[in-house]
């Protein structure tokens, strides 16, 4: 590995993509897991699990871009103005995160999910809101055109995708189906050449803004799950709309929407996926997306950490520093330990997932045991980082409280905590039951 190593020092942060693509030449073997993901490719055309040291290489390049480009001036503002800042996505684009698992035919690193986790857990460290928008576009729209596009849908999306020129979005949830997918009211109607889609979809991460999003409807309402079909939306489509953009608790700034479609019309080559098989797209991704997911609430605890620790050091109080107290030194030790166990979880999924690529076992239990535990953590640590501060940790100037209101979107968004907790149930209930 010493030629990759070397690569990655010789090039700076905005060199080419292959800067971050990795060639290790050793290979792993892996035990199977159970799962129903068998047999189905979930890595780029080529890939091979990456070492320890092309890992760090990727996060110590992921860390010279965050100190470049997302400054805490820059975290701030997209918080209190609730702004994205658009230039982001090209910039994003330029130093290869948007397409972290995509095949390198069409821009993307052919990276796997432990690499993709480290992307969103220090992009996340610096804005919670920002790496939101960023895993909406590369997790939610771009991996799922990798994992079931055709050539065809690959070629025609993906480049514009992986470079930023282009912004992606997922839309399932509405009104009445947020977690209850199958009781989506949006219809999908068979017309000459493709089907004419009407309904509304609420809270979705970057439905402002995207320009191709990934929706789910139903092609045969009377069928539940079995008559949901996903399509590929062009947003300059007819009859497509933006009714609000959404004004949130936390991640502000990762612009989020409720959409409308009027007789939509999407041609049959922009199905994603087969006919009547949505849920299905939409569930193989789940797991995908709940692991990638989880290195968010990574993020935000050591945004937590990064506030308070500095802080709890140089203030003083009865004569010495906040931190020699016992019960501050509490607080911080729960919090450091928090992050490293759930650090720990989040990375050993990601790892089995990738080193067992040539037949890919995902294990629901862990992708969803794994945004369940960080993300409760996160806001415990977010809700210390502001009582370590006491008064500053209340102003707004400060970032504990945008960390804290961040984190808490992670015990709601891709499946609250309670659902988490159904879905690993259930999982044992399929194993152990009669």
């Amino acid at each position: 590995m010493a030629h990759v190593q070397e690569f990655y020092r010789t090039f700076a942060l905005y060199a080419p993509r292959s800067v971050l693509r990795c060639r290790p030449s050793v290979t792993f073997s892996v035990g199977r897991h159970a799962s129903g993901l068998s047999n189905k490719r979930r890595h780029p055309k080529g890939f091979q699990p990456p070492t320890s040291n092309d890992l760090e290489e990727l996060r110590e390049r992921t860390i010279e871009f965050v100190r470049r480009e997302i400054p805490q001036e820059v975290a701030q503002a997209t918080d209190h103005n609730n702004e994205f800042p658009n230039e982001m996505w090209q910039k994003l684009g330029a130093a290869g995160f948007l397409g972290v698992t995509a095949d390198e035919e069409y821009g993307g690193l052919s990276m796997g999910y432990q690499a993709h986790c480290i992307v969103m857990e220090e992009l996340s460290r610096a804005s919670g809101s920002i790496a939101l928008s960023y895993a909406a576009h590369s997790q939610l729209c771009v991996n799922q055109f990798q994992l079931h596009g055709t050539d065809e849908q690959k070629a025609q999306y993906l480049p514009g995708l992986t470079s930023g020129e282009k912004i992606g979005a997922l839309a399932m949830s509405e009104h009445s189906a947020g977690s209850d997918v199958v009781n989506m009211k949006m219809t999908a109607k068979a017309t000459d050449g493709g089907y004419l889609l009407n309904g509304t979809k609420m809270w979705i991460t970057n439905g402002p803004d995207a320009h191709v999003i990934v929706v789910y409807a139903k092609t045969e309402p009377a069928a539940g799950k079995d008559g949901i079909t996903a399509f590929i939306v062009d947003t300059s489509s007819s009859g497509f709309s933006v009714a609000r953009k959404l004004d949130k608790l936390g991640m502000r700034g990762s612009n989020t929407g409720e959409l409308m479609f009027d007789n939509v019309f999407v041609p049959s080559e922009k199905i994603l996926g087969p006919v009547n098989r949505g849920v299905k797209v939409l569930m193989e991704g789940l797991d995908l997306e709940r692991l990638v997911l989880s290195a968010g609430p990574l993020g935000l605890m050591q945004a937590a950490l990064d506030v308070t620790l500095p802080y709890v050091h140089e203030r003083k109080q009865f004569g010495i520093p906040l931190a020699h107290n016992q019960l501050i030194q509490a607080k911080l030790a729960d919090m450091y330990t928090k992050y490293r166990a759930s650090a720990a979880f989040t990375y050993s999924v990601a790892r089995a997932i990738d080193e067992s690529h040539e037949d890919p076992q995902i294990k629901t239990q862990d992708c969803a045991g794994a945004i369940l535990f960080a993300a409760e953590r996160a806001t415990e640590c977010g809700m210390d980082a502001i009582q370590c501060l006491g008064g500053m940790g209340y102003m707004n100037e400060m970032a504990a409280g945008r960390i804290m209101r961040d984190a808490k979107l992670y015990e709601i968004g891709a499946g609250t905590s309670e659902v988490r907790r159904f879905v690993i149930g259930r999982v044992f209930n399929r194993e152990y039951g009669r």
